[in-house]
């Protein structure tokens, strides 16, 4: 499928928006569909995560909320783009931890899936 920079940058922060809803984040389905087979994440501790480990992790976790500003897309070729944002994350109505965030997304079988994520708190 053939996107503008806009239809692209749109896309793609819905799909990361959707990544953030905790109906999603406990649908081991739609994380198999989002997240690539080969997908890894640094996380803030320092750890490196693969796939299962982070759909195992986000079947436990509470409820939160998380919001995203300053989104900017960068398409690196025309198979992969790269997401940066700012995330601020609620949880039981308190203000948590804000974070930068960095996500390397392919198109591979059709449609967009996230290879690469990576939060660093600020």
């Amino acid at each position: 499928m053939v996107y503008s920079s806009q239809e692209l940058a749109a896309h793609l922060f819905h799909l990361e928006q959707q990544l953030l809803q905790p109906s999603t984040r406990r649908d081991e389905v739609a994380l198999r569909s989002l997240l690539a087979e080969d997908f890894r994440e640094f996380g803030s501790s320092g750890l490196i995560y693969t796939r299962q480990q982070v759909i195992s992790a986000l079947a436990g976790e509470s409820p939160q909320t998380v919001t995203i500003s300053d989104p900017l897309c960068h398409q690196l070729a025309e198979d992969i783009a790269l997401l940066t944002y700012r995330s601020t994350r609620t949880i039981a109505l308190k203000v948590g931890s804000d974070a930068l965030r960095s996500s390397l997304w392919v198109y591979r079988d059709g449609r967009w899936q996230m290879i690469f994520h990576q939060g660093t708190p600020i």
